[in-house]
């Protein structure tokens, strides 16, 4: 069951925010609340994105992006790493371990929208 995005998130207002914004652009939207859970959704619903938070409970957003990163099923996914941060450490670090794309919280839904649609490429405009 293949879906267009997979929001890693834990916080439940900014996850209902996320699936808010990204469905009414169009997109089909799955979600996992842990860090452990990332990997078995990924595997089982083949997103065409990933919308990952940093600060996850059980594994960390930047353990999760290594892992993806090192496996030849995952590893050309589109990253797209959420921060509450916001330091110039962490946008670092997740371009060091492949991130695609960089978003710091607290975000414009704009940004995310489009950081989401440049992933996408074209064809992955919401209709």
């Amino acid at each position: 069951m293949a879906i267009d995005i997979l929001i890693a998130e834990d916080e439940p207002s900014i996850l209902e925010s996320l699936d808010f914004i990204l469905r009414r652009a169009g997109w089909t939207i799955s979600s996992v609340t842990d860090g452990a859970a990332v990997l078995e959704g990924v595997r089982r619903l083949q997103p065409r994105v990933l919308v990952l938070d940093v600060m996850l409970p059980k594994r960390s957003g930047f353990d999760v992006l290594k892992t993806i990163r090192a496996s030849a099923d995952t590893r050309l996914l589109p990253v797209l790493i959420l921060t509450a941060k916001g330091q110039q450490q962490d946008k670092r670090i997740a371009e060091e371990l492949g991130a695609n794309e960089f978003v710091t919280k607290p975000y414009a839904n704009a940004d995310v929208v489009g950081a989401v649609r440049r992933l996408l490429g074209d064809h992955g405009r919401a209709p």
